[in-house]
């Protein structure tokens, strides 16, 4: 197999140049402590991956004994870094869920949270800027992480998207941050972030952080051609849908991974269709002489509106296996024959 040169894009219009692949950290301070999250930092960035992704909810589960860990043994490594070299990118946790021990809950994404949450993401992180700042999921009433159709008997009061726009505005001014990223989004959300960015002359959204994986394409519907005609890269995250399409949870008993350690994790891949599929595309992986998560990975890697493409790892092994997929190139026979499964096994965790 022949070795390719990692690729590198602009984050956003006109932000740094941001490797094809980007080193995901949730794990660390959970599954993997500060030495071991340390050597997988240390070998990504020999690898070339200039570009790390973090949050201040991490580790998950998120629980109130680790949370903000992941940042601080993040933070513990950049430290040691040339940090002109690194893109770091983190995100805000919104409201909505049950995470009292961050901010009481947090009630909102106003100015407030917004602010604290920052100041408390560039201490752990032992920066004086965050590359890319992302607000993890929306404030307003929308499903999220799989949980089914919009519904408006839900709806709440929430903050406008102009406050909350204008909040990352000022720290964008003072320096703090320098471009701004939505994450599990939906079509509606990222044209009303532009629109009013555009006419307020507020913050321009950058990216769209988003699960997109072969069990879950719904990014192609409506986000892709936002992503092609507003210019706001895609990140994509969960590009082996939590393991399952390492065909470890086929296996009886099970690998060990999230989804055997922590109980009621990664709910979206219990779906009746989950288990069907997987098995189809470890199939068609074998034929192709191709681990099952070389040939998940090289579908996503493929994708012409993902900018960078998030991996996660907790041993030396995954790393290494996800990065050497970039290797391996999805070509328009193989990706024909990944689109004939799809066709029968459509999006069966959404």
């Amino acid at each position: 197999m022949n070795k390719r040169q990692m690729q590198y894009r602009p984050l956003g219009e006109a932000g740094p140049q941001v490797s094809a692949i980007c080193l995901g950290t949730m794990t660390f301070g959970q599954q993997a402590g500060e030495a071991e999250g340390h050597r997988l930092l240390d070998h990504a960035f020999e690898r070339g991956i200039n570009f790390i992704d973090t949050a201040e909810m991490y580790p998950v589960p998120s629980r109130a004994e680790t949370s903000g860990a992941t940042e601080s043994i993040v933070g513990n490594w950049l430290a040691r870094k040339p940090r002109e070299k690194l893109v770091i990118a983190t995100k805000v946790t919104g409201p909505a869920r049950s995470l009292g021990w961050i901010r009481g809950g947090p009630p909102a994404l106003d100015r407030a949270n917004i602010r604290a949450a920052v100041e408390g993401s560039l201490r752990r992180l032992r920066t004086d800027y965050i590359d890319l700042y992302q607000l993890h999921w929306p404030e307003r009433n929308q499903p999220l992480f799989g949980q089914g159709s919009f519904d408006p008997a839900r709806e709440r009061a929430c903050t406008p998207i102009r406050a909350q726009l204008e909040a990352l505005a000022e720290l964008v001014e003072e320096g703090k941050i320098r471009q701004i990223g939505l994450s599990n989004e939906q079509p509606w959300g990222v044209m009303e972030f532009l629109r009013v960015a555009r006419e307020s002359g507020l913050p321009r959204v950058a990216t769209v952080q988003n699960s997109y994986n072969l069990l879950n394409r719904v990014y192609e519907y409506g986000l892709s051609e936002i992503s092609y005609r507003e210019k706001v890269g895609m990140l994509a995250y969960s590009p082996l849908a939590f393991g399952h399409l390492s065909g470890k949870y086929l296996a009886e008993p099970a690998g060990e991974g999230r989804i055997t350690l922590f109980e009621s994790f990664g709910v979206r891949y219990t779906k009746p269709g989950v288990q069907p599929a997987v098995r189809t595309y470890v199939e068609l992986a074998r034929r192709h002489g191709l681990s099952p998560a070389a040939l998940a990975l090289a579908f996503v890697y493929s994708r012409w509106f993902v900018t960078s493409t998030i991996i996660g790892a907790t041993t030396m092994a995954q790393l290494v296996e996800n990065l050497d997929a970039w290797d391996v190139v999805a070509d328009e026979d193989l990706c024909r024959e990944i689109d004939a499964v799809h066709l029968l096994h459509t999006n069966p965790a959404p």
